[in-house]
């Protein structure tokens, strides 16, 4: 049986994509089988996975409006070693087209119920904001994984984040959980990331991943070349830390 994990924050430039896109591939290096749903209207996860967004034929939003299955829509044998359910900038349709749907919040967990069994770990990458595909991807998730940068906002975020997590655990998906908090663009070296950094140990404690990104040029390189970092630069330190939390997450949610 999959864990479906939704990867969000509503605040833009924490690394989400870079995360999905990274996380997706080493836990394909560690032999899971990893798709990976592109619910971002950017279509970053897609590109950084070595998809063109502006050639699909068929996307995420296609399969959310029943116009097209799952099963037809995923793009298999990549070069990444994980599978891509992509999307682009047709998903910001996807706000007002939801809202006449009966049930709306609920058409990702159709989606992609057909197809979640073939896989051992599905990621979705959601957009930058708390709308209707966050709704959803959170609605369809087992848990959410939160990439943070350790900056002065942060935590005022965070804040309406699990409030918004709270709100789909009570109405739509009470076996919704926090899978975990993950700092990146990581530099121990300033005070700021220090003193956040005691902060969100002090009021998250367990929920707080061990594994931390650091900031690293080669991370930030590797999707201009359609590529996750670990085969872009498998052996810099954003590829390394990377492959820890793969084998971190592994652990704490027994994938």
């Amino acid at each position: 049986m999959s864990q479906i994990i939704a990867l969000t924050n509503q605040k833009g430039g924490v690394g989400k994509t870079t995360s999905a896109v990274n996380l997706a591939a080493s836990l394909a290096a560690l032999d899971r089988r990893v798709l990976l749903v592109d619910l971002d209207p950017q279509g970053h996860a897609s590109m950084g996975s070595g998809i063109d967004k502006y050639e699909l034929n068929k996307s995420v939003l296609d399969v959310l409006l029943g116009e097209a299955t799952a099963a037809d829509t995923i793009v298999k044998k990549l070069a990444v070693k994980y599978d891509v359910l992509p999307g682009n900038g047709d998903l910001t349709a996807a706000e007002v087209e939801l809202l006449d749907r009966d049930k709306s919040e609920s058409c990702l967990t159709s989606a992609l119920a057909s197809v979640s069994d073939a896989y051992d770990v599905v990621l979705i990458d959601c957009p930058p904001s708390l709308n209707m595909l966050t709704v959803n991807a959170l609605t369809a998730s087992d848990s959410v994984l939160i990439p943070l940068q350790c900056e002065f906002y942060a935590l005022e975020g965070l804040s309406a984040l699990l409030d918004t997590v709270e709100q789909i655990k009570q109405n739509v998906n009470p076996d919704l959980a926090i899978a975990g908090i993950l700092r990146t663009m990581y530099d121990k070296r300033t005070s700021l990331t220090r003193e956040v950094d005691k902060q969100l140990r002090d009021y998250f404690g367990d929920m707080l991943l061990k594994t931390t990104i650091p900031r690293n040029v080669k991370v930030a390189e590797a999707p201009s070349h359609g590529l996750p970092v670990t085969q872009y630069a498998r052996f810099s330190r954003g590829s390394q830390a990377y492959r820890v939390l793969a084998k971190e997450m592994i652990r704490r949610l027994a994938l």
